[in-house]
């Protein structure tokens, strides 16, 4: 009847990849909502690859792992890196992290979750060029795991 306009699945905390690719590869829907944060990347084997296979939107949620990243990153006073602004325009964690997230050919968007003005507002910057390339990502990457 026309009611219905979107379909799609969501999943949280990294739970259940094996049935989220089973719906993906069998089912004609438009959007996945799953976990997705630059050190949880179990997605970026299977599902997200699927996603671009299959023309299917990507919401990642939970990109800073439920806050503990960035309060990690600040209890510790870790700075960015110094290549940062340069090379993805990132002034702070989140730009970074969300960044990392929304650049991923497969993502279509994020959602971060905040309750707060000033967080929404660092959030949004995240959207503006440069976005990191794919050796930048890599970099990207390379950095939080050295920490």
């Amino acid at each position: 009847e026309g009611r219905i306009g979107y379909v799609g699945i969501t999943t949280s905390h990294g739970r259940r990849h094996q049935d989220f690719e089973q719906i993906m590869a069998s089912e004609a829907i438009d959007f996945v909502q799953l976990s997705y944060s630059i050190n949880q990347r179990a997605v970026e084997n299977r599902l997200l690859p699927l996603a671009q296979e299959k023309g299917i939107a990507v919401i990642a949620n939970r990109p800073f792992d439920g806050g503990r990243l960035i309060q990690d990153l600040k209890r510790r006073n870790t700075p960015l890196p110094e290549w940062a602004e340069a090379e993805c325009g990132c002034t702070s964690w989140a730009e970074f992290l969300l960044k990392f997230i929304v650049s991923h050919p497969a993502v279509t968007c994020a959602i971060p979750a905040t309750t707060r003005v000033e967080h929404l507002r660092e959030n949004m910057r995240a959207g503006l060029n440069p976005m990191p390339s794919a050796s930048t990502r890599e970099k990207m990457v390379r950095y939080i795991e050295s920490l």
